[in-house]
């Protein structure tokens, strides 16, 4: 099958995907393993990974360029959205799930995190796609 081709996703394993990225992204924050250096930035790249499977969960049978660019889009315009600070999206921003989901303060780095998490989904979205399961 080439690469521009339409597939077909399992949403069953991309179910599975999901929670595994979500586990790993939160552990990661929670008992950070990697270099100090690297700050929160795996995070964010998992946080993307995981904004790649929930709209390949969406879009199964959509290219992997289509749903890259989706989780670019939406993972980008996310970031953005932090410029804005208005009292009542702070106020959402300062509870558990609108700061996991929505971020807090806009930093450039993290820009190129969601770069790394989507590629990473890119790469393991290719492979599989050529494995059956």
């Amino acid at each position: 099958m080439s690469i521009d081709q339409q597939q077909s996703r399992s949403r069953y394993w991309l179910a599975l995907y999901f929670a595994l990225v979500i586990a790993l992204g939160l552990a990661s924050r929670k008992f950070p393993l990697l270099p100090a250096f690297l700050d929160k930035y795996p995070g964010d790249a998992l946080w993307a990974l995981m904004v790649f499977v929930g709209w390949a969960f969406c879009k199964p049978k959509a290219s992997t360029q289509t749903i890259a660019a989706l989780a670019l889009v939406t993972s980008f315009a996310v970031e953005f959205s932090q410029l804005y600070q208005a009292p009542w999206i702070n106020a959402v921003r300062h509870t558990t799930l609108g700061h996991l989901v929505l971020g807090s303060t806009f930093v450039w780095g993290d820009l190129l995190a969601y770069v790394v998490g989507v590629g990473f989904g890119v790469l393991v979205d290719r492979v599989t796609s050529r494995v059956k399961v």
